[in-house]
């Protein structure tokens, strides 16, 4: 891939888009590239961690393309940097841009296990599956300093909870004790977020995530400990990844998992801005080629807030994608299914005498 001489590595956006609450006027090019291309190192690029203090942590989900009732975060904002993310809209309600901010201003929850606990043991909380990411990935790097996810989930072992991660990270294998425990009581699934298997686009497309091959393995290593595991190839973006379906529902089943999930990308809000910009900065020669072709599947736009067609996008393009996952789920996937979760554990651990037997 060719790449602009100041072109940031080792981030996904490459400006600060100014955000739309915010009076001040930020500056979009946070960085002065003329010092960068003579090697100048800037410490705005270094990673910040900022304490919030939540009083509360689940949030009801209201999208119907969404199969749980709940989710919730540990952090706020994510330092792998995916490019295309679509919870980058949500960081300038904080007050920050949804480009660079998004990556290197990370928002911690340090209380996030003791609001889970208090919800939980509540005589009025009826157990439903939640979704434990949405706007952020539990096991960022973030999570090797603070041990937010870790915290949460011996939370959910001691409620005997369900509860559903979903992560780009190889990290959660260093909870792979507290999820054994909860999938053999039908508690748990994980889903890990594999978008193509070319490693150099993965790279551009997602610079501080696991590797392809580190995503694999981590998908084998769940399966062989009897995790129920799930692989989301999401999103699908033309003319990037569209050509991989094939080849990456077939590597999913060989690694064990019990099923695979696509979604259409979509460049909602601050995004497209963020998006356009990265990919005229690393492949300037398909750039136009590549948003077109997300446009077409958009009724030619780059933008997409219609529930139903907002994850599976229209047209041609978008029905030959499905149709491969469809015909590719046969061939590879074909008597495989994820467990339902249980939820009929979590009413007799709410009360501390019932723990005991």
């Amino acid at each position: 891939m060719e790449t602009k001489d100041t072109f940031l590595r080792g981030r996904g956006a490459q400006i600060n888009p100014p955000s739309p609450y915010e009076k001040i006027v930020r500056d979009r090019e946070p960085l002065d590239r003329a010092l960068m291309a003579d090697g100048w190192e800037e410490d705005k690029l270094k990673t910040e961690y900022l304490d919030t203090h939540p009083k509360t942590i689940l949030n009801r989900v209201e999208s119907p393309d969404i199969p749980m009732e709940w989710s919730m975060n540990p952090y706020q904002g994510c330092e792998h940097g995916c490019i295309y993310c679509y919870a980058r809209n949500t960081h300038p309600y904080w007050g920050y841009s949804a480009g660079l901010d998004f990556e290197r201003k990370i928002l911690v929850k340090r209380n996030a296990a003791q609001l889970l606990e208090t919800e939980l043991k509540k005589k009025s909380w009826k157990a439903a599956p939640i979704m434990f990411a949405g706007n952020t990935d539990v096991y960022q790097p973030a999570e090797r300093k603070f041990g937010i996810t870790r915290a949460c989930l011996e939370v959910f072992w001691k409620y005997r909870h369900p509860v559903g991660l979903i992560t780009k990270n190889s990290l959660v294998l260093r909870d792979i004790d507290i999820l054994e425990k909860l999938a053999s009581e039908g508690l748990t699934g994980v889903a890990i977020s594999i978008t193509t298997l070319q490693e150099e686009l993965r790279q551009f497309l997602e610079p501080r995530t696991a590797t392809v091959q580190q995503r694999l393995k981590t998908v084998e290593a769940l399966a062989n400990a009897g995790i129920p595991v799930f692989v989301m190839v999401a999103p699908i973006i033309p003319g990037l990844n569209d050509h991989e379906v094939f080849a990456l529902v077939k590597a999913a089943a060989d690694h064990g998992a019990l099923g695979v999930g696509h979604s259409m990308v979509r460049l909602n809000g601050d995004v497209a801005v963020i998006f356009e910009d990265w990919i005229r900065k690393t492949m300037p020669d398909r750039a136009d080629r590549v948003l077109n072709r997300i446009r077409d599947t958009h009724g030619g736009n780059l933008h997409e807030k219609r529930f139903g067609n907002r994850m599976r996008g229209e047209g041609n393009i978008a029905a030959i994608v499905h149709e491969q996952f469809r015909i590719a789920k046969e061939k590879y996937m074909k008597g495989r299914k994820m467990p339902a979760y249980n939820l009929d554990l979590h009413e007799q651990f709410k009360s501390p005498q019932l723990r005991l037997f």
